[in-house]
């Protein structure tokens, strides 16, 4: 709510893995934080018209978007969010891990919160360093169940569902969420949020 700050996000969906590379993750996010500005920056523009000037007119590289980021939140404060990295493609996980720790290490007034499975943290740390803050987050057995209830609540066709097989999903799904919790050490069952922080 604050007048200098903006907050943008983006959220890497598997489906559309091979489409959502860095130029275009990382435009979305330039795109959400201008839009909150009065108007756009002189240096930003300069940077578009620089490069249709390029021959072929070719679009925005990483470089002139992370410059045009550094421009952006020197006047205020940012907050982006980074949902799902995990599913990113891996060739891409790379470049964009590294714009994010360039955004961080040049906007001492930018936070990057990222959420992931466990997995990709030696990813995370290698390409960030000591910037990153790990944040464990566990489902319980309970708000798998009121998750499920929820949504057949709100199912579009509950004349599909009777009431014994309701019950026997809720019992299958507490008796399999159990036995995945008694091994805690498998990490690979839970989501882990990475928030990055500036150091």
């Amino acid at each position: 709510m604050e007048e200098d700050t903006a907050v943008a996000c983006f959220y890497f969906d598997f489906a559309a893995r091979n489409e959502q590379s860095p130029v275009n993750m990382l435009g979305s996010l330039l795109r959400q934080l201008v839009s909150g500005l009065e108007g756009v920056p002189e240096a930003v523009v300069r940077s578009f018209r620089n490069q249709k000037k390029v021959i072929g007119g070719r679009g925005l590289q990483v470089s002139g978007i992370l410059e045009m980021f550094q421009t952006i939140t020197t006047t205020k404060r940012a907050f982006i969010c980074v949902d799902a990295l995990d599913e990113c493609a891996p060739q891409y996980r790379m470049v964009i891990l590294e714009a994010l720790g360039q955004i961080i290490r040049d906007s001492i007034d930018t936070r990057i919160f990222m959420t992931g499975r466990s997995h990709i943290r030696s990813e995370v740390e290698r390409r960030l360093g000591g910037a990153v803050a790990f944040v464990l987050i566990e489902p319980t057995g309970g708000g798998i169940i009121a998750y499920l209830r929820e949504r057949l609540r709100s199912d579009t066709t509950p004349e599909m569902m009777s009431s014994t097989l309701e019950a026997n999903i809720m019992e299958s799904i507490s008796h399999i969420s159990s036995e995945t919790y008694v091994e805690p050490m498998q990490e690979q069952s839970y989501l882990r949020l990475i928030a990055t922080i500036q150091i």
